[in-house]
């Protein structure tokens, strides 16, 4: 089997569990120039009446990162 190149391109899925308005209609992942992306989709309306869906993108390395974060050590001795 063939590797197949995904450069470039990107795919979103419905999302099955949305929890409240304010998450995506859709969720999936596109490839930029190699680089892997999160993306976010809503589907929305106009004023003037026409549906259109709403993207968002964020790097895969930011989340990654932002859920690895090590918690900050507070020094909670106060000195009297």
């Amino acid at each position: 089997m063939t590797q197949y190149d995904n450069t470039n391109k990107g795919v979103l899925f419905r999302e099955q569990n949305k929890k409240s308005e304010k998450h995506p209609d859709m969720t999936g992942e596109i490839n930029v120039d190699g680089v892997e992306f999160r993306l976010a989709g809503w589907t929305k309306q106009s004023k003037a009446g026409r549906n259109f869906l709403s993207l968002s993108i964020t790097p895969k390395q930011e989340q990654a990162a932002a859920s690895q974060a090590p918690a900050e050590d507070f020094n909670d001795s106060i000195p009297f």
